[in-house]
């Protein structure tokens, strides 16, 4: 997927995955049901980036063909043309609470196509996109990667998951100050990133200094503090042109009425609104949405057993006879609410017509056809990578193991590539977390290196890690309807998230020390 003539992604991840079937079988051997359970289950855990990505490409579909995407642009130039204003308020402030609000992949699949719709490249967006969202992610859907991925540890208290956070959110504090100025770099050029670097750095502190206060005292609601607050005040600063290129300052003409303004973006707060209801523990709607009581079970014989609760979680278990089991949360998996939920009372609200409607689903539908099989492949790799027995271990774990055994005793400067190898493999920063942070333990053990600077160190490449993972590479370009681009955004991605781990190798040194 990298060489120049390279093999697009829906041909070579399935390709890989059949190969990795193979070695499983023959070289690996393990229990041929216990392969092909994997298998069925990569196959049904792809319906989750799937159902996110087509989500998060029918809203913006319903919001360019109701006219709410010429508002809001006509709006962003009026706040400022400034292009380096304007990614920073879209890709870096408003991503930023994102991530804080639902995690999954959502922000750059929800940024992403609002500045391409303001005209800036599509493959230098989804670059820009990727590498942003990494400061925020140890916070990201309400502090999960931390309190599930991490929490499951022994030991692993509040007090510690707390710590933790505020180590973590110091790292990525510090990476803050690098990796959003080399993601602008990537998309607009050095020239143009020179002329705004005050800019830059005040709208970067302004989602930084919240995150890492409230970091010091929660482990939950840090990005989405730092990302509410970072969002108001970039948009304010460009709005005065404050650190800004003078030549490029605000648009005065066309203003947009606050009234039309706010109708026009229902989408995008509609959309941050219910995230964050649905994810706030304390007001206790999640529960409704992940109940696991069972409603209607049914059972397949060797091909497992159905469930369905009363808040519409799909779960298969015994899949083939083993312990593989399988779940979809139809409600809290961020599609059908608030994707479809919001576009749907969109259409509502912007009185469209059927033909609107139609034109909406049609072309959302036509773009996944691609991404489908690329998605497939992909999840069946990482399930397939994944896959251990109490005497087989998986192969993240080998590589994991041979890391640790190799470097030996100077682990805390390659503590954080742990991290992102898992996240590359995953996708996620809190399967990144549940899959080496027990590693990360007893190395951190067995060394006499403080437990919770490295756990936050694995967290911090976790994060960084979501830049280069294949999946979520595949996703964005979905959603911007890129083809055959993958490896040559990989090929980038990976040049920020090597100096992330400089940094945080740095950083973690000082924290040891």
């Amino acid at each position: 997927m990298t060489k120049k003539n390279s093999m697009p992604s829906f041909r070579a991840l399935p390709i890989v995955a059949l190969l990795l079937y193979v070695l499983k079988m023959g070289y690996f051997g393990f229990d041929p049901n216990l392969v092909n359970a994997s298998v069925i289950s990569g196959l049904l855990t792809a319906l989750i980036p799937i159902s996110i990505v087509w989500g998060a490409i029918f809203l913006f579909k319903t919001m360019e063909y109701t006219g709410a995407m010429d508002t809001i642009r006509s709006w962003l130039n009026g706040v400022t043309e400034n292009r380096v204003a304007q990614a920073m308020i879209v890709a870096w402030a408003f991503a930023f609470l994102i991530e804080g609000a639902s995690g999954f992949g959502t922000p750059a699949a929800i940024a992403a196509p609002i500045l391409v719709g303001l005209g800036f490249p599509a493959v230098r967006v989804a670059i820009l996109c990727l590498v942003m969202n990494s400061v925020p992610v140890h916070f990201g859907a309400v502090g999960t990667p931390g309190w599930f991925g991490l929490g499951q540890l022994p030991g692993i208290g509040p007090d510690q998951l707390l710590d933790i956070g505020f180590k973590a959110a110091t790292i990525h504090s510090v990476a803050a100050l690098v990796i959003p100025v080399l993601a602008l770099i990537f998309a607009l050029g050095f020239k143009d990133v020179k002329k705004n670097i005050i800019f830059v750095y005040l709208s970067i502190l302004s989602c930084v200094v919240p995150y890492l206060i409230a970091a010091r005292f929660d482990y939950e609601f840090p990005s989405v503090l730092g990302g509410s607050v970072g969002l108001i005040l970039s948009a304010w600063l460009a709005h005065k042109g404050i650190g800004l290129e003078k030549a490029s300052g605000v648009k005065a003409t066309n203003p947009v009425g606050a009234l039309k303004l706010i109708k026009a973006s229902f989408p995008l707060w509609g959309t941050v609104l219910v995230l964050l209801a649905t994810r706030i523990k304390q007001l206790g709607i999640k529960p409704l949405l992940t109940g696991k009581t069972p409603l209607f079970e049914a059972s397949f014989g060797t091909l497992g057993d159905f469930s369905l609760s009363s808040s519409l979680v799909v779960t298969i278990q015994n899949i083939f006879g083993t312990a593989t089991s399988w779940k979809y949360a139809l409600l809290y998996i961020p599609s059908l609410v608030p994707f479809i939920l919001v576009s749907a009372i969109a259409f509502v609200l912007f009185r469209a017509g059927r033909e609107t409607v139609s034109r909406t689903l049609g072309e959302s539908l036509s773009q996944m056809k691609k991404p489908v099989l690329a998605l497939f492949g992909a999840l069946i790799f990482v399930k397939l990578l994944m896959l251990g027995t109490p005497g087989q271990d998986a192969n993240t774990l080998i590589i994991g193991k041979a890391l640790a055994g190799a470097i030996g005793d100077q682990w805390q400067f390659f503590a954080s590539y742990l991290g992102a190898l898992g996240a590359f493999f995953s996708g996620s920063n809190t399967v990144s977390n549940l899959t080496f942070g027990g590693i990360q333990l007893s190395i951190a053990t067995s060394l006499g290196l403080n437990v919770n600077s490295i756990l936050a160190m694995q967290s911090v490449g976790g994060g960084m890690g979501n830049m280069v993972c294949i999946h979520n590479i595949v996703a964005v370009c979905s959603v911007l309807g890129l083809s055959n681009q993958e490896g040559f955004i990989i090929k980038r991605t990976a040049i920020p998230m090597i100096i992330y781990g400089i940094i945080t190798a740095l950083v973690g040194y000082v924290m040891l020390g």
